[in-house]
């Protein structure tokens, strides 16, 4: 599995008015779409085109365009929705799909409520969105849910990641042939006692939403 940190000075500045508590939701969602758009145009390095013949006002000339079939978003609900919009705006002829994850608080496992994905992902590249990497979990989960599917290139995008959730990522998609990368905005120092990161910036779902 491959981690990419996106280290620029942009990413900081933005990341740093979101973990600010004083930042209200309105700025909040702002930043994590601009954040997102940033982190898109890493993760979209390596995605699959084929060559495309146009014709310029001065003459023939040959480009590129994405390949068929095309890439896959898939924003965890409900947090990752924050985030689609963001990666939208790189890749506007990509299709969505979504997944409904939902952490237990007491044992901090994930369980799937919601399922809108194409049955069958056979030679997809799957861009999965999810604002905080955590505990690995909810992450782990999907990634094997969409391999079971079919998919065979995962990129998750995340704002922030803990190195607890980095490891167990690691480990339990060890099996995994299809590859799998990570890029997110920072690596934090650490999970709390209730699996929240430190110092993190909270909830990323209530403050982008609100609490429910």
């Amino acid at each position: 599995m491959r981690v990419h940190v996106a280290d620029h000075p942009l990413i900081a500045h933005k990341l740093t008015y979101l973990r600010d508590r004083r930042t209200d939701t309105p700025t909040f969602r702002r930043l994590a779409d601009e954040l997102v758009t940033l982190l898109a145009y890493e993760a979209t390095r390596d995605v699959r085109v084929a060559p495309f013949d146009i014709e310029t006002p001065v003459g023939p000339t040959t480009g590129i365009h994405l390949a068929n079939p095309k890439p896959l978003v898939v924003p965890i609900l409900r947090a990752g929705l924050g985030m689609l919009d963001g990666m939208m705006r790189m890749l506007p002829t990509a299709e969505v799909g979504f997944l409904g994850l939902v952490r237990d608080e007491v044992t901090l496992e994930a369980s799937t409520y919601a399922n809108r994905l194409p049955e069958r992902l056979d030679g997809r590249q799957v861009y999965v969105l999810d604002p905080m990497l955590a505990t690995g979990g909810t992450l782990a989960m999907a990634v094997r849910y969409l391999v079971d599917r079919g998919a065979d290139d995962i990129t998750a995008i995340t704002l922030l990641s803990a190195p607890e959730g980095i490891e167990r990522l690691q480990a339990e998609l060890r099996d995994v042939v299809a590859p799998v990368s990570v890029v997110t905005g920072a690596i934090d120092e650490r999970l709390d006692e209730h699996g929240y990161i430190v110092p993190g910036l909270g909830d990323a779902g209530d403050r982008l939403y609100g609490v429910v």
